[in-house]
């Protein structure tokens, strides 16, 4: 399997949004009405201006699968948030979000030298949770009925993990390295 992030450009911007407006990703995202064209250039305008985020395509032995992104990025606290999602169905359940994760983790503390990588995650979703614990993530908390969905309001789960943390626990896994775009 090649793994490659390749930084988010106009090209993907109507894949990206059509995976967003998606009943299965939508679901678990903060954001509920269907994104327009024209609110996803927007958007697009706002973040490749901003120097807290980096956002990238997932691309999987030459196909576009999915997103990740890295955001509220504090260097002077060495911390940020981070947050993905497969879009393609097609690419699901076959260990690809482990790859991301791994991936990320080494990312964030290796390259960026950053002591915190910081997710939340509405508390419905509790596979990824799971996920995030599994390679380390540790709940740190949850917000009360944080996020207004659907005509209901939804928990989102506070998670971490720390650079000492990951160090600790790298070895255990095969990082199949992605190819990363600065």
């Amino acid at each position: 399997m090649e793994i490659k992030f390749k930084k988010l450009d106009d090209e993907h911007l109507e894949k990206v949004r059509n995976w967003r407006n998606s009943p299965e990703i939508k679901k678990y995202m903060y954001t509920e009405p269907e994104i327009t064209p024209e609110q996803q250039k927007k958007w697009y305008n706002k973040i490749k201006k901003d120097d807290s985020k980096k956002y990238w395509v997932v691309n999987v032995d030459g196909e576009d699968i999915g997103l990740v992104c890295i955001f509220d990025i504090d260097r002077l606290n060495k911390r940020c948030y981070w947050g993905y999602y497969i879009g393609e169905p097609s690419a699901r359940g076959k260990g690809i979000g482990k790859q991301i994760e791994l991936n990320v983790l080494k990312y964030v503390f290796e390259k960026m030298n950053l002591n915190k990588l910081c997710c939340e995650v509405l508390e419905v979703n509790e596979k990824v949770v799971m996920i995030h614990e599994k390679y380390g993530s540790r709940i740190e908390g949850v917000l009360r009925e944080h996020i207004h969905k659907n005509g209901t309001f939804h928990n989102v789960v506070v998670m971490s993990i720390l650079s000492k943390e990951w160090g600790m626990i790298k070895d255990k896994y095969d990082v199949l390295e992605a190819d990363i775009e600065e």
